[in-house]
């Protein structure tokens, strides 16, 4: 099976994470599930606009648990991670689908973003991207 790299830059996450522990034999680990839409720029001229792209990712371990104690809805992110194919059976016909799971991430937003964000407390934050402040896995 191939290895195919995803970068979805600039990105906003379009909702709280979701996380979850999961027992294993060797023992529990920490997943997250999380939403991230970024916007890109198609055409040229008049024909100029704007498409968004929403991509949900599953982080796992450390990443999803450093992930859950600093980032929010609207959190701002870089995400290098991989994409496989998820095609299952159902009532005899194949569904094809697409899996994402992450394996880098950079936190955009500065830490009094952040910090403004998780306690609910966006007003006369800006919502501007920042450089790379921590990485994960």
């Amino acid at each position: 099976m191939a290895n195919v790299q995803v970068i979805q830059r600039n990105a906003h996450l379009a909702g709280p994470l979701l996380v979850q522990f999961v027992e294993r034999p060797d023992g529990r680990i920490t997943k997250a599930t999380v939403t991230a839409i970024s916007n890109s720029v198609r055409g040229s001229g008049e024909a100029r606009e704007q498409q968004a792209t929403a991509i949900q990712w599953t982080l796992w371990g450390s990443l999803a648990e450093n992930a859950a104690d600093y980032l929010g809805k609207g959190s701002h992110v870089n995400i290098v991670g991989r994409v496989r194919n998820n095609n299952y059976e159902k009532n005899g016909e194949t569904v094809y689908g697409l899996e994402f799971t992450a394996e880098e991430m950079d936190y955009l937003d500065t830490r009094a973003e952040a910090e403004a964000r998780r306690s609910g407390q966006s007003a006369g934050v800006s919502s501007t991207p920042r450089q790379p402040a921590s990485a994960g896995a």
